[in-house]
Protein backbone atom coordinates (compact mmCIF):
# COMPACT_ATOMS: atom_id res chain seq x y z
CA UNK A 1 0.00 0.00 0.00
CA UNK A 2 1.15 3.62 -0.79
CA UNK A 3 0.49 4.60 2.82
CA UNK A 4 3.14 2.13 4.17
CA UNK A 5 5.69 2.76 1.51
CA UNK A 6 9.12 2.87 2.81
CA UNK A 7 11.75 6.08 2.77
CA UNK A 8 12.75 8.90 4.34
CA UNK A 9 11.31 11.63 2.31
CA UNK A 10 7.76 9.90 2.20
CA UNK A 11 7.54 9.53 5.67
CA UNK A 12 9.31 12.93 7.01
CA UNK A 13 6.75 14.10 9.17
CA UNK A 14 6.26 10.81 11.27
CA UNK A 15 10.23 10.87 11.29
CA UNK A 16 10.64 14.35 12.70
CA UNK A 17 8.18 13.42 15.25
CA UNK A 18 9.51 10.86 16.04
CA UNK A 19 13.13 12.71 16.65
CA UNK A 20 10.76 15.19 19.02
CA UNK A 21 9.46 12.26 20.97
CA UNK A 22 12.97 10.58 21.49
CA UNK A 23 14.57 13.97 22.23
CA UNK A 24 12.21 14.15 25.15
CA UNK A 25 12.49 10.83 26.21
CA UNK A 26 16.46 11.46 26.40
CA UNK A 27 15.74 14.56 28.44
CA UNK A 28 14.32 12.78 30.70
CA UNK A 29 17.54 10.68 32.02
CA UNK A 30 19.60 14.00 31.61
CA UNK A 31 17.61 15.67 34.52
CA UNK A 32 19.58 13.62 36.49
CA UNK A 33 23.16 12.94 35.03
CA UNK A 34 25.30 15.87 37.00
CA UNK A 35 22.86 16.53 40.19
CA UNK A 36 21.97 12.59 41.51
CA UNK A 37 25.37 12.26 43.02
CA UNK A 38 25.35 15.07 45.13
CA UNK A 39 22.00 14.70 46.13
CA UNK A 40 22.93 11.04 47.43
CA UNK A 41 26.25 12.30 49.14
CA UNK A 42 24.45 15.95 50.32
CA UNK A 43 20.96 14.88 51.40
CA UNK A 44 20.92 11.71 52.29
CA UNK A 45 24.74 11.26 53.48
CA UNK A 46 25.39 8.68 51.64
CA UNK A 47 29.77 8.75 51.15
CA UNK A 48 30.34 5.12 49.92
CA UNK A 49 30.49 4.99 46.53
CA UNK A 50 28.64 1.93 45.81
CA UNK A 51 25.58 2.70 47.77
CA UNK A 52 25.42 6.03 45.98
CA UNK A 53 25.90 4.26 42.57
CA UNK A 54 22.95 1.58 43.38
CA UNK A 55 20.35 4.31 42.33
CA UNK A 56 22.18 4.15 38.50
CA UNK A 57 22.41 0.56 38.86
CA UNK A 58 18.60 0.01 39.77
CA UNK A 59 17.70 2.17 36.75
CA UNK A 60 20.33 -0.22 34.46
CA UNK A 61 18.54 -3.22 35.37
CA UNK A 62 14.74 -1.94 35.09
CA UNK A 63 15.84 -0.51 31.82
CA UNK A 64 17.73 -3.43 30.41
CA UNK A 65 14.67 -5.75 31.24
CA UNK A 66 12.45 -3.58 29.90
CA UNK A 67 14.40 -3.05 26.60
CA UNK A 68 14.29 -6.71 25.75
CA UNK A 69 10.59 -7.09 26.89
CA UNK A 70 9.86 -3.86 24.74
CA UNK A 71 11.40 -5.08 21.23
CA UNK A 72 8.85 -8.56 21.87
CA UNK A 73 5.87 -6.46 22.76
CA UNK A 74 6.17 -3.70 19.71
CA UNK A 75 6.49 -7.03 17.41
CA UNK A 76 3.37 -9.12 18.59
CA UNK A 77 1.03 -6.05 19.57
CA UNK A 78 1.99 -2.89 17.53
CA UNK A 79 4.44 0.08 18.30
CA UNK A 80 2.37 2.79 19.55
CA UNK A 81 0.52 0.90 22.11
CA UNK A 82 4.27 0.33 23.92
CA UNK A 83 5.28 4.22 23.26
CA UNK A 84 2.08 5.70 25.00
CA UNK A 85 2.52 3.25 28.28
CA UNK A 86 6.34 4.12 28.41
CA UNK A 87 5.48 7.85 28.76
CA UNK A 88 2.41 6.71 31.31
CA UNK A 89 5.02 5.04 33.56
CA UNK A 90 7.37 8.40 33.02
CA UNK A 91 4.72 10.60 34.61
CA UNK A 92 5.61 9.77 38.38
CA UNK A 93 8.91 10.14 38.15
CA UNK A 94 9.59 14.27 38.85
CA UNK A 95 7.28 14.34 41.30
CA UNK A 96 9.17 11.19 42.86
CA UNK A 97 12.70 13.01 42.49
CA UNK A 98 11.54 16.40 43.25
CA UNK A 99 9.94 15.19 46.93
CA UNK A 100 12.10 11.97 47.49
CA UNK A 101 12.14 12.14 51.81
CA UNK A 102 15.17 9.18 51.41
CA UNK A 103 17.18 7.17 49.44
CA UNK A 104 14.25 4.35 48.57
CA UNK A 105 12.31 6.77 46.94
CA UNK A 106 15.16 7.68 44.21
CA UNK A 107 15.24 3.97 43.98
CA UNK A 108 11.52 4.13 43.34
CA UNK A 109 12.20 6.93 40.56
CA UNK A 110 14.66 5.28 38.94
CA UNK A 111 12.60 1.79 38.37
CA UNK A 112 9.70 4.45 37.29
CA UNK A 113 12.22 5.66 34.96
CA UNK A 114 13.70 2.90 33.73
CA UNK A 115 11.15 0.98 32.53
CA UNK A 116 9.48 4.09 30.63
CA UNK A 117 12.99 4.16 28.81
CA UNK A 118 13.02 1.07 28.00
CA UNK A 119 9.78 1.36 26.29
CA UNK A 120 9.66 4.75 24.37
CA UNK A 121 13.54 5.11 23.54
CA UNK A 122 13.26 1.12 22.52
CA UNK A 123 10.46 1.61 20.36
CA UNK A 124 11.23 4.79 18.84
CA UNK A 125 14.48 3.07 17.50
CA UNK A 126 12.04 0.50 16.00
CA UNK A 127 9.52 2.87 14.33
CA UNK A 128 12.30 5.04 12.48
CA UNK A 129 13.97 1.61 11.30
CA UNK A 130 9.97 0.67 10.33
CA UNK A 131 9.85 4.04 8.24
CA UNK A 132 12.74 4.54 6.42
CA UNK A 133 14.11 1.07 5.49
CA UNK A 134 17.88 -0.06 4.52
CA UNK A 135 18.69 3.10 2.84
CA UNK A 136 18.51 5.51 5.62
CA UNK A 137 19.38 3.08 8.29
CA UNK A 138 22.61 4.19 9.38
CA UNK A 139 21.10 7.97 8.90
CA UNK A 140 17.72 7.34 10.98
CA UNK A 141 19.91 5.51 13.64
CA UNK A 142 22.33 9.05 13.68
CA UNK A 143 18.99 11.38 14.42
CA UNK A 144 17.88 9.22 16.94
CA UNK A 145 20.42 9.18 18.73
CA UNK A 146 21.54 12.83 18.50
CA UNK A 147 17.69 13.80 19.50
CA UNK A 148 18.11 11.56 22.73
CA UNK A 149 21.59 12.03 23.98
CA UNK A 150 21.74 16.11 22.56
CA UNK A 151 18.41 16.87 24.69
CA UNK A 152 19.94 14.32 28.05
CA UNK A 153 23.66 16.59 27.32
CA UNK A 154 20.97 19.99 27.32
CA UNK A 155 19.15 19.26 30.60
CA UNK A 156 22.21 17.75 32.24
CA UNK A 157 23.96 21.74 31.54
CA UNK A 158 20.12 22.86 32.84
CA UNK A 159 19.81 20.80 35.80
CA UNK A 160 23.34 21.27 37.28
CA UNK A 161 22.74 25.54 36.50
CA UNK A 162 19.50 25.70 38.11
CA UNK A 163 21.05 23.34 41.39
CA UNK A 164 23.79 26.15 41.32
CA UNK A 165 21.46 28.79 41.57
CA UNK A 166 18.30 27.09 43.14
CA UNK A 167 20.11 24.49 44.84
CA UNK A 168 19.60 20.73 44.45
CA UNK A 169 15.78 20.67 45.20
CA UNK A 170 12.86 21.09 43.84
CA UNK A 171 13.88 23.48 41.14
CA UNK A 172 16.14 21.23 38.58
CA UNK A 173 13.03 18.75 38.44
CA UNK A 174 10.53 21.12 36.87
CA UNK A 175 11.36 20.97 33.59
CA UNK A 176 10.32 17.05 33.78
CA UNK A 177 6.87 17.91 33.97
CA UNK A 178 7.04 19.51 30.85
CA UNK A 179 8.86 17.03 29.44
CA UNK A 180 6.17 13.73 30.29
CA UNK A 181 3.24 16.33 29.27
CA UNK A 182 5.00 17.23 25.78
CA UNK A 183 6.21 13.11 25.19
CA UNK A 184 2.59 11.83 26.13
CA UNK A 185 0.65 14.28 24.18
CA UNK A 186 2.58 14.01 21.12
CA UNK A 187 2.83 10.08 21.54
CA UNK A 188 -1.33 9.77 21.81
CA UNK A 189 -1.56 12.10 19.75
CA UNK A 190 0.44 12.44 16.59
CA UNK A 191 2.54 9.12 16.15
CA UNK A 192 1.14 6.52 13.83
CA UNK A 193 1.53 2.91 14.14
CA UNK A 194 4.37 1.44 11.78
CA UNK A 195 4.26 -1.96 12.31
CA UNK A 196 2.88 -2.71 8.92
CA UNK A 197 6.15 -1.17 7.04
CA UNK A 198 8.22 -3.70 8.59
CA UNK A 199 5.51 -5.95 7.07
CA UNK A 200 6.09 -4.85 3.68
CA UNK A 201 9.98 -4.91 3.91
CA UNK A 202 9.83 -8.51 4.51
CA UNK A 203 7.68 -8.91 1.27
CA UNK A 204 10.15 -7.07 -0.63
CA UNK A 205 13.28 -9.23 0.74
CA UNK A 206 10.83 -11.95 -0.10
CA UNK A 207 12.93 -13.54 2.17
CA UNK A 208 11.51 -17.00 3.97
CA UNK A 209 8.91 -15.47 6.43
CA UNK A 210 10.49 -17.85 9.44
CA UNK A 211 9.47 -15.81 12.23
CA UNK A 212 12.48 -17.70 14.81
CA UNK A 213 11.82 -17.99 18.43
CA UNK A 214 12.27 -16.25 21.17
CA UNK A 215 15.13 -18.11 22.61
CA UNK A 216 16.33 -18.82 19.58
CA UNK A 217 16.82 -14.85 18.66
CA UNK A 218 18.19 -14.56 22.20
CA UNK A 219 20.60 -17.12 21.79
CA UNK A 220 21.61 -15.60 18.17
CA UNK A 221 22.17 -12.09 19.47
CA UNK A 222 23.82 -13.01 22.63
CA UNK A 223 26.08 -16.16 21.43
CA UNK A 224 26.01 -17.88 17.85
CA UNK A 225 25.84 -15.50 15.50
CA UNK A 226 29.04 -13.85 15.04
CA UNK A 227 28.09 -9.91 14.10
CA UNK A 228 24.75 -9.87 16.18
CA UNK A 229 26.39 -11.26 19.71
CA UNK A 230 29.58 -8.66 18.91
CA UNK A 231 27.33 -6.04 18.76
CA UNK A 232 25.99 -6.94 22.06
CA UNK A 233 29.50 -7.21 23.66
CA UNK A 234 30.69 -3.51 22.60
CA UNK A 235 27.22 -2.30 23.79
CA UNK A 236 27.01 -3.39 26.89
CA UNK A 237 31.24 -2.18 27.39
CA UNK A 238 30.09 1.25 25.89
CA UNK A 239 27.21 1.57 28.84
CA UNK A 240 30.01 0.26 30.97
CA UNK A 241 31.79 3.05 30.61
CA UNK A 242 28.94 5.33 30.55
CA UNK A 243 27.41 4.32 33.91
CA UNK A 244 30.85 5.01 35.22
CA UNK A 245 30.73 8.29 33.93
CA UNK A 246 27.19 8.86 35.20
CA UNK A 247 28.27 7.59 38.85
CA UNK A 248 31.95 9.13 39.16
CA UNK A 249 32.52 12.17 36.49
CA UNK A 250 30.17 14.50 39.03
CA UNK A 251 32.03 13.23 42.40
CA UNK A 252 35.53 13.19 40.31
CA UNK A 253 35.03 16.91 38.94
CA UNK A 254 33.80 17.78 42.24
CA UNK A 255 37.17 16.33 44.06
CA UNK A 256 39.28 18.46 41.51
CA UNK A 257 37.61 21.50 42.43
CA UNK A 258 35.02 22.26 40.03
CA UNK A 259 31.34 24.22 41.36
CA UNK A 260 28.32 22.59 40.67
CA UNK A 261 28.00 24.89 37.66
CA UNK A 262 31.64 23.59 36.15
CA UNK A 263 30.14 20.09 36.82
CA UNK A 264 27.21 20.58 34.86
CA UNK A 265 29.08 21.86 31.88
CA UNK A 266 31.40 18.84 31.77
CA UNK A 267 29.26 16.40 32.51
CA UNK A 268 26.76 17.69 29.62
CA UNK A 269 29.68 18.16 27.39
CA UNK A 270 30.39 14.25 26.62
CA UNK A 271 26.47 13.66 25.65
CA UNK A 272 26.14 16.76 23.79
CA UNK A 273 29.58 16.12 21.75
CA UNK A 274 28.31 12.07 21.09
CA UNK A 275 24.28 13.95 20.52
CA UNK A 276 25.72 15.94 17.57
CA UNK A 277 28.51 13.70 16.04
CA UNK A 278 25.79 11.24 15.73
CA UNK A 279 24.21 12.90 12.72
CA UNK A 280 27.21 11.87 10.84
CA UNK A 281 28.53 9.09 12.40
CA UNK A 282 25.22 7.77 11.63
CA UNK A 283 24.67 8.30 7.58
CA UNK A 284 28.98 8.08 7.18
CA UNK A 285 28.01 3.92 8.76
CA UNK A 286 25.99 3.69 5.56
CA UNK A 287 29.37 4.96 3.14
CA UNK A 288 31.58 3.44 4.31
CA UNK A 289 30.61 0.59 6.30
CA UNK A 290 29.74 -0.56 10.49
CA UNK A 291 32.98 -2.09 11.60
CA UNK A 292 35.66 0.38 11.69
CA UNK A 293 33.88 2.77 13.09
CA UNK A 294 32.48 0.56 15.92
CA UNK A 295 35.86 -1.14 17.10
CA UNK A 296 37.79 2.57 16.47
CA UNK A 297 35.04 4.02 18.55
CA UNK A 298 35.74 2.09 21.43
CA UNK A 299 39.47 2.87 21.39
CA UNK A 300 38.89 6.53 21.27
CA UNK A 301 36.77 5.71 24.20
CA UNK A 302 39.46 4.18 26.16
CA UNK A 303 41.98 6.68 25.22
CA UNK A 304 39.52 9.44 26.94
CA UNK A 305 38.84 7.91 30.03
CA UNK A 306 42.71 7.85 30.58
CA UNK A 307 42.97 11.59 30.05
CA UNK A 308 40.17 12.38 31.90
CA UNK A 309 41.45 10.54 34.56
CA UNK A 310 45.42 11.98 34.63
CA UNK A 311 43.50 16.24 34.83
CA UNK A 312 43.33 18.53 37.78
CA UNK A 313 41.87 21.43 36.02
CA UNK A 314 38.17 22.47 33.85
CA UNK A 315 39.87 22.47 29.93
CA UNK A 316 41.33 19.00 31.07
CA UNK A 317 38.76 17.25 31.85
CA UNK A 318 36.28 19.27 28.85
CA UNK A 319 38.98 17.97 26.01
CA UNK A 320 38.32 14.41 27.80
CA UNK A 321 34.52 15.54 28.06
CA UNK A 322 34.62 15.41 24.21
CA UNK A 323 36.94 12.63 23.52
CA UNK A 324 34.62 10.75 25.27
CA UNK A 325 31.81 11.53 23.27
CA UNK A 326 33.65 11.39 19.79
CA UNK A 327 34.52 7.92 20.94
CA UNK A 328 30.87 6.82 22.04
CA UNK A 329 29.31 8.98 18.53
CA UNK A 330 31.60 6.29 16.37
CA UNK A 331 29.84 3.52 17.58
CA UNK A 332 26.65 4.89 19.44
CA UNK A 333 23.92 4.41 16.07
CA UNK A 334 26.54 2.47 14.03
CA UNK A 335 25.52 -0.93 16.73
CA UNK A 336 22.04 -0.38 16.27
CA UNK A 337 22.50 -0.18 12.77
CA UNK A 338 24.38 -3.27 12.40
CA UNK A 339 22.13 -5.44 13.98
CA UNK A 340 19.03 -4.23 12.22
CA UNK A 341 21.38 -5.25 9.01
CA UNK A 342 21.30 -8.51 10.07
CA UNK A 343 17.98 -9.09 11.60
CA UNK A 344 15.11 -10.34 9.72
CA UNK A 345 12.29 -7.65 9.28
CA UNK A 346 10.07 -10.49 11.38
CA UNK A 347 12.20 -10.84 14.78
CA UNK A 348 14.33 -7.13 14.19
CA UNK A 349 12.80 -5.69 16.94
CA UNK A 350 13.03 -8.51 19.48
CA UNK A 351 16.86 -9.11 18.27
CA UNK A 352 16.79 -5.15 18.86
CA UNK A 353 15.66 -5.61 22.25
CA UNK A 354 18.05 -8.53 23.30
CA UNK A 355 20.87 -6.40 21.66
CA UNK A 356 19.31 -3.44 24.53
CA UNK A 357 18.95 -5.81 27.15
CA UNK A 358 22.94 -6.37 26.77
CA UNK A 359 23.66 -2.94 26.42
CA UNK A 360 21.41 -1.16 28.69
CA UNK A 361 23.10 -3.79 31.46
CA UNK A 362 26.19 -2.03 31.09
CA UNK A 363 24.36 0.63 33.10
CA UNK A 364 24.17 -1.43 36.19
CA UNK A 365 27.31 -3.25 35.43
CA UNK A 366 29.69 -0.35 35.18
CA UNK A 367 27.76 1.85 38.11
CA UNK A 368 28.48 -1.08 40.39
CA UNK A 369 31.62 -1.72 39.32
CA UNK A 370 32.70 2.03 38.88
CA UNK A 371 31.41 2.17 42.92
CA UNK A 372 33.54 -1.06 44.27
CA UNK A 373 36.52 -0.19 42.53
CA UNK A 374 36.05 3.55 43.64
CA UNK A 375 35.96 2.65 47.07
CA UNK A 376 38.47 -0.28 46.95
CA UNK A 377 41.13 1.41 44.60
CA UNK A 378 40.42 4.86 44.03
CA UNK A 379 38.39 6.57 41.39
CA UNK A 380 41.26 7.05 39.00
CA UNK A 381 42.22 3.16 38.87
CA UNK A 382 38.27 2.33 37.79
CA UNK A 383 38.89 4.66 34.97
CA UNK A 384 41.75 2.86 33.85
CA UNK A 385 40.67 -0.18 34.52
CA UNK A 386 37.51 -0.08 32.71
CA UNK A 387 39.05 1.77 29.73
CA UNK A 388 40.86 -1.49 29.39
CA UNK A 389 37.42 -3.16 29.16
CA UNK A 390 37.23 -0.96 26.02
CA UNK A 391 40.42 -1.71 24.76
CA UNK A 392 39.53 -5.31 24.26
CA UNK A 393 35.95 -5.02 23.28
CA UNK A 394 37.68 -3.05 20.48
CA UNK A 395 39.45 -5.91 19.43
CA UNK A 396 36.71 -8.32 19.75
CA UNK A 397 35.48 -6.76 17.12
CA UNK A 398 38.30 -6.16 14.68
CA UNK A 399 38.98 -9.99 14.93
CA UNK A 400 35.17 -11.51 15.08
CA UNK A 401 32.78 -9.17 13.45
CA UNK A 402 32.00 -9.33 9.62
CA UNK A 403 31.36 -5.85 7.66
CA UNK A 404 27.42 -6.05 7.11
CA UNK A 405 26.74 -3.31 5.13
Amino acid sequence: MVENRQGLRQNLFQFSLLVIINACVGAMVGMERSILPPIAENEFGLTARTTMLSFISVFGVTKALTNYFAGRLADATGRKKVLVAGWLLATPVPFLLMWAPSGGWIIAANVFLGVSQGLTWSVTVIMKIDLVGARYRGLAMGWNEFAGYGAMATTAWLTGWLAQVYGLRPVPFYPGLLLVAAGLLLSVSLARETKAYAGQEQDNRKSSGNELSQLEVFRRTSLSDRNLSSASLDGLTTNLKDGLAWGLFPLFFSAAGMNLNQVGILTAMYPAVWGVLQLFTGSLSDRIGRKRLIYAGMWVQAAALAWISLGANFWWFAAGAALLGVGTAMVYPVLLTAVSDVADPLWRGTALGVYRLWRDSGYAIGALAAGLLADFLGMQPSFWLIGFVALCSGLVVLFRMRESL
